[in-house]
């Protein structure tokens, strides 16, 4: 089996990644943890375009399956800059199941870099798990 040889993120995509670390704390900030995983999704999209990045919010992910595009119930929280995807959690305890989501988001959308951020921690830093692909 060959090893896959790795690639660093390029510096332009971890500039956004900031970015989005940077809204994250600031919204958690503001709004404190213990809130639904909706109120914090608007609040991210405004301060990440407030620093001029585009973002869409609820992005349909298709799956291609034998060389056709399904569409499918999956949606991803934030796509930023067609860069960096984010899921939003505002959970009590983190599931794994929530890591291998964005792993898959990250896999059918061709993105490499993606943050699992989940709200309801006292303290943000516990709550941001960054994922590459």
């Amino acid at each position: 089996m060959t090893k896959k040889k790795y690639v660093p993120i390029p510096d332009d995509v971890e500039k956004v990644g900031k970015v989005v670390l940077d809204a994250a704390f600031k919204v958690h900030t503001a709004l404190g943890p213990g809130l639904l995983e909706s109120t914090y999704e608007a609040p991210m999209a405004y301060e990440i375009r407030k620093s001029g990045l585009t973002v869409a919010t609820q992005v349909s992910v298709p799956v291609i399956y034998d060389g056709i595009k399904l569409e499918t119930a999956f949606r991803l929280d934030l796509l930023v800059e067609n860069c960096v995807i984010v899921e939003l959690k505002a959970v009590e305890k983190m599931n794994p199941i929530y890591e291998a989501q964005l792993l898959t988001y990250l896999r059918l959308k061709n993105i490499r870099l993606g943050y699992l951020i989940n709200f309801f921690v006292p303290r943000l830093k516990y709550g941001i798990k960054r994922m590459i692909v």
